[in-house]
């Protein structure tokens, strides 16, 4: 079904007859789709729902440029127009960082949290990376100056690009203009403050090999959010919890 939430059209699905609510959010550039497996396995016992993510899917766009605060406001939007007033939250990398600031923000709707690569909190760049995007700056503040002259406006948007897809993440390159601003607004965010309000209880679910989000993040998370366990899924990586779904979803339900 299609909703507007927060002033965007939110696709979202439901299944499975359990008393118990789960609402799962997934990863930046995945959709409902990669939840599948987990839902299936768990429509005996629980009523789950699952969006996507203005901006990717089978959902609209964002109307303006969204942080993370901006989709939590549509998470919460979604609930009350289906009616779920608490829940329990399994989340994927960004679904992550909306379920820390909803945990944080709003505890009342939430119940307990499963996060699994769950991002949100700032890498510490090296003196290489810090080279490197003082370059980028460099570069990039010279050719939007020369965009302004108008015998030089084109070549320099043309050069704004490659040099974008010389220096910029994967998941950036795969955006449009417009959508990349919010990727940028949402990746800018260091959640690390909100990990001490936050009182859900949660189980954190790493690969042991996570490159996007990497352990330390996980074991940062157990320390300081005041009720958390840590589960490794050793010699995987970012989506270890779709490679290994019958594990993740049997450690779950012992959770849940």
């Amino acid at each position: 079904m299609l909703l507007t939430a927060n002033g965007a059209s939110v696709y979202c699905e439901q299944m499975g007859e359990g008393s118990r609510q789960v609402l799962l959010l997934h990863g930046w550039g995945c959709t409902t789709e990669h939840f599948r497996p987990i839902m299936q396995a768990m429509e005996k016992d629980y009523r789950m729902t699952v969006i996507d993510f203005p901006g990717h899917g089978k959902s609209g766009r964002p109307p303006k440029p969204w942080g993370v605060s901006d989709y939590a406001d549509c998470v919460v939007d979604v609930m009350d127009q289906l009616g779920i007033e608490k829940c329990h939250l399994i989340a994927h990398s960004f679904g992550g960082r909306v379920s820390l600031h909803l945990a944080a923000n709003r505890p009342e709707r939430v119940g307990k949290m499963v996060l699994t690569g769950c991002a949100g909190l700032k890498k510490p760049q090296t003196e290489e990376q810090k080279k490197r995007s003082d370059a980028f700056r460099k570069k990039k503040e010279a050719l939007q100056k020369m965009q302004k002259l108008p015998l030089f406006g084109k070549m320099a948007e043309g050069a704004l690009e490659k040099l974008r897809k010389k220096y910029g993440s994967a998941d950036y390159n795969a955006l449009d203009e417009e959508m990349r601003k919010t990727f940028v607004k949402v990746i800018s965010e260091d959640l690390a403050p909100l990990l001490s309000q936050i009182q859900s209880s949660t189980l954190l679910i790493w690969g042991e090999k996570d490159q996007d989000t990497p352990l330390w993040m996980g074991q940062k998370m157990e320390k300081e959010i005041r009720d958390a366990g840590l589960v490794v899924f050793e010699n995987d990586d970012h989506f270890a919890y779709l490679r290994q779904w019958p594990r993740f979803v049997q450690v779950i339900k012992a959770f849940l």
